[in-house]
């Protein structure tokens, strides 16, 4: 036993010896991540003018990952570190997306009639539950920490559990990424590992950077002329961040742009309608509905453009409940001349469902390439074939009520139902040679979704169009967050993006994400611009085509099983 006695000893001498730092009360440390956590959420949109603001979102989850590796009341046994994490991380979480989509209170409470108390509560209790994901990686991370002080691998630990709890935000219960870290990013040096990482690949970067960052800060004194260990060094963390950010920057300017490139003859000329129909209004038979019909029609029939888009549900009513001609006069006046139009507009019946769906018409029928052939959405007869598209990532509440809540959305005034689902990669209209892929509403917060149309670079998508409503949230920041999602999608995929929405952001986005035209919010009006569709295929794109986010789970997994077998062998 004796050589084992001064083993152990000798290990032991190696540990350098520190002084015991003060614990901070546990109201102040409660408060700094709440406030953390907020600075957190206002990274992804600034509620005061709408910024993304990379740099913000760096320092808000250092100064989180410096909270959480605080010292532990009571001792340092993994146990005790776990819980700690684990409540530490849960409170970091919830004040960040409580702050990143508290707006739903507005849908819930001012157009749904919800009591007050419920509609907020129902915001924090959905906060709170995501918010375990966090927690759970937080524990574990700093039981691992504990555990493991002088080892360097602590913020590949922390960006690799980081990484795991995003994807289950954005994978599990159908998902709700809204608010991932990596859209703050999409102005910044970052947002140039899009293309090849995707947003949560950004947000696993992101996190390990601000892990390096966190880790440096635990050296400044913290009481009694003591720090927390930490295996971080200024110079260290000064490289890794250096490099990090020049390598974004590289790939960003040059890089990146030779991914892609230019498709078609010539920039298509679009228009695309903001008809501000206040919520309020927007299915009342004698209000927004007729105001919807008369101004939607009359700029439909007076377009000049290649192409005009509407905004979703823009023409409220199911196509056979429309006035008399009215469906008809469209058919008549998109069969002829040189526009197509896509016109977002429920659509179905009772015997073959409903879909939140885009109808397509162009002169001399539409054409189609690529994808599976959408089920029949029983639209009017028409002498032309028409362009047909059903929402295929459904909103839980919104458009499916989700098993055992009905009583939650019989408490809500608003149009709900339960809509049929549409097929992951649907057609691309062909028109003008472009092939033009729409998507409605927070669809465009799935990237790997969109992604599936890319698995053929012959028929992948040109041009992308978003068609929204988030009139639903009021004039809040949930119209610049949604922008910056259309934008990160547009820097994964290569692709520009359209976005025609009833009030706001009505945009051109382009390929490298940049607003290159975008309508006043809460403003009825018409955008006329051009855009440039793109061709090529970006490595994002091409392995989310073929295996989903796959390989980021496969990242996420492996980093957290190799390191925290570390642990169970301690």
């Amino acid at each position: 036993m004796q050589p084992e006695i001064r083993g152990g000893a000798e290990r032991a001498a190696r540990v350098p010896s520190i002084a015991t730092p003060a614990v901070l009360p546990r109201w102040l440390l409660a408060a700094a991540l709440l406030l953390a956590g907020a600075l957190h959420a206002g990274s992804v949109a600034w509620p005061w003018g709408g910024q993304a603001l990379w740099w913000l979102q760096l320092l808000a989850l250092a100064a989180g990952v410096w909270l959480i590796g605080q010292p532990v009341a009571g001792g340092d046994s993994r146990k005790r570190a776990f819980r700690a994490g684990f409540l530490r991380g849960w409170l970091f979480a919830l004040a960040w997306l409580c702050t990143t989509f508290w707006w739903l209170y507005v849908s819930m409470h001012t157009y749904g009639g919800m009591p007050p108390w419920l509609a907020g509560g129902a915001v924090v209790l959905l906060a709170a539950g995501l918010s375990l994901y966090y927690a759970l990686a937080a524990g574990l991370w700093l039981a691992w920490r504990k555990a493991h002080p002088f080892r360097p691998w602590g913020g590949l630990l922390f960006a690799a559990l980081w990484l795991l709890a995003e994807l289950c935000r954005g994978v599990l219960f159908t998902g709700f990424p809204w608010g991932a870290a990596g859209y703050a990013h999409v102005d910044g040096p970052l947002s140039g590992f899009a293309p090849w990482l995707g947003v949560y690949g950004i947000g696993f970067v992101a996190a390990w950077f601000a892990a390096g960052l966190g880790q440096m800060l635990w050296k400044l004194p913290l009481g009694h002329g003591a720090h927390l260990p930490s295996p971080a060094t200024p110079r260290g963390t000064v490289v890794l961040a250096l490099g990090t950010l020049g390598l974004g920057l590289v790939l960003q300017q040059a890089v990146n742009p030779g991914l892609t490139r230019s498709a078609g003859d010539r920039p298509l000329r679009v228009e695309l309608l903001q008809g501000n129909i206040p919520q309020n209004e927007k299915f009342q038979p004698n209000g927004g509905v007729l105001v919807a019909l008369e101004w939607y029609g009359t700029q439909l029939g007076a377009s000049s453009s290649d192409l005009v888009v509407i905004p979703e549900t823009a023409i409220p009513m199911l196509p056979q409940q429309l006035p008399p001609d009215y469906w008809q006069a469209l058919q008549h006046r998109f069969a002829m001349g040189d526009q197509a139009a896509l016109l977002g507009m429920p659509a179905g019946n009772a015997d073959t469902g409903y879909a939140n769906a885009v109808v397509g018409m162009a002169p001399g029928g539409v054409r189609t390439i690529g994808g599976t052939r959408q089920a029949e959405l029983a639209l009017p007869p028409a002498a032309l074939p028409e362009y047909s598209y059903a929402k295929h990532h459904l909103v839980p509440f919104g458009e499916f009520i989700p098993y055992g809540f009905q009583w939650f959305v019989d408490m809500m005034q608003m149009p709900l139902g339960n809509f049929q689902r549409g097929a992951l990669s649907q057609p691309r209209l062909l028109w003008q040679n472009q092939r033009i892929q729409p998507n409605i509403c927070y669809e465009d917060l799935f990237g790997e979704e969109l992604a599936a149309s890319f698995g053929e670079p012959g028929v992948a998508p040109t041009v992308l169009v978003n068609v929204s409503n988030i009139a639903w949230f009021g004039d809040t920041v949930a119209i610049d967050q949604h922008r910056h999602i259309s934008r990160m999608r547009a820097i994964e995929l290569g692709r520009p993006m359209l976005r025609a929405t009833n009030t706001g952001a009505t945009a051109i986005i382009d390929h490298a994400g940049r607003v290159q035209q975008e309508l006043p919010r809460l403003q009825r009006a018409v955008l006329f611009g051009e855009v440039e569709g793109r061709d090529g295929v970006t490595p994002f794109a091409w392995w989310a085509a073929r295996m989903g986010l796959a390989p980021l789970w496969l990242l996420g997994l492996i980093v957290t099983a190799v390191l925290l077998l570390g642990l169970r062998r301690r």
